[in-house]
């Protein structure tokens, strides 16, 4: 046994807005990332771990509120990716969701976990994204639901 593996569930927040996605630069310092899949000096989008008895909405809002104080309006579950060979011992399912309409201004809520966050077309996307946000990306872009790893 010794080896101690975690299975989980995330939401991926992906939020547009004038044909531009919002992601955020993790923090290179793998502890301030507060990854399990180890996001490391990626861009990721809003979102983190479901917890236990929480809908998908509740988390996607939950955690888009405390990672940039917007608050959703709107939003659509719009994909289904597993992660389960980045990491050993490590596998997460992460839920897309779309979040095209929100009140309020993009802030930097958790300075240690992101660094910065910035709008970017999705037609000009940056190269190190997140494994997990990648894949919701994709699968909007390719009006595909699931992508297994």
């Amino acid at each position: 046994m010794g080896e101690q593996s975690i299975t989980g569930a995330g939401i991926g927040v992906m939020v547009v807005k004038d044909n531009q996605i919002l992601l955020g630069l993790r923090n290179s310092d793998a502890a301030k990332a507060d990854s399990e899949l180890h996001g490391e000096g990626t861009w990721t989008m809003p979102g983190g771990k479901i917890h236990l008895g929480e809908s998908f909405e509740v988390a996607a809002a939950r955690e888009l509120e405390e990672e940039t104080s917007l608050k959703i309006k709107n939003l659509t579950v719009v994909s289904l990716s597993s992660e389960h060979n980045l990491v050993a011992g490590v596998h997460y399912i992460t839920i897309g969701i779309l979040c095209d309409d929100f009140d309020g201004e993009v802030q930097t809520m958790e300075p240690e976990e992101i660094v910065e966050w910035r709008w970017w077309p999705l037609n000009q996307l940056p190269k190190n994204i997140f494994p997990p946000s990648q894949k919701i990306i994709n699968n909007y872009l390719t009006n595909k639901f699931y992508t297994p790893e």
